[in-house]
């Protein structure tokens, strides 16, 4: 067997590889009971400040169909909308238990008490770890809030309590297995 045709067969099996595993994770969901996928946030959902007034209560959300080798799971609610030439991080969660299937509504106090055991709230872009709600500015368009759990292939994401959510972020996609998402909107108006 030449060189060639053994970089040829290695890099079919790669990608047999990476076709089983996407065929897998093509059936992970993520869905919400509080939360309609392309529906509008509650008050409930919104931050209490800057100008909002909301009750800044973390969603209920559950998955299933997680892939195959799944060790861990993490949270995030990002808005890509949001004015600052990066968006805004409006939830950071790691090292959910592989067996979770979800995390129930209010979990994301800055105490984090409902979340499952070893679970860990990363700082968002509020400057504190914990949950977030949408604050858009006053006549804004509607902001697209992006629901994502990711299947990770490690028990644990070793990452400093001061991380930022893109340090988060980074770590996740290192270790990503697959993921499921959906996204919800919310406006104010002027």
């Amino acid at each position: 067997m030449t060189l060639r045709s053994t970089l040829r067969s290695i890099a079919l099996a790669a990608a047999l590889t990476a076709g089983a595993a996407f065929a897998h994770s093509a059936g992970f969901t993520l869905a919400s009971p509080t939360i309609k996928p392309g529906g509008t946030l509650t008050d409930a959902q919104v931050f209490n400040g800057f100008g909002c007034t909301g009750k800044n209560i973390s969603p209920a959300l559950t998955w299933i169909g997680a892939p195959n080798g799944t060790k861990s799971f993490a949270v995030t609610v990002f808005d890509p909308d949001a004015p600052t030439g990066s968006g805004w991080w409006h939830w950071v969660v790691y090292n959910i238990p592989a067996n979770a299937a979800g995390i129930p509504e209010g979990a994301g106090s800055a105490d984090g008490k409902g979340l499952p055991a070893g679970s860990v709230q990363g700082r968002t872009d509020f400057g504190a770890p914990g949950f977030g709600g949408a604050c858009p500015p006053p006549g804004d368009k509607p902001h697209r809030y992006i629901f994502t759990v990711y299947a990770l292939k490690v028990d644990k994401l070793d990452i400093p309590a001061e991380a930022t959510a893109a340090g988060v972020g980074y770590n996740i996609m290192a270790n990503k297995l697959g993921s499921a998402t959906f996204t919800a909107k919310y406006g104010r108006k002027k």
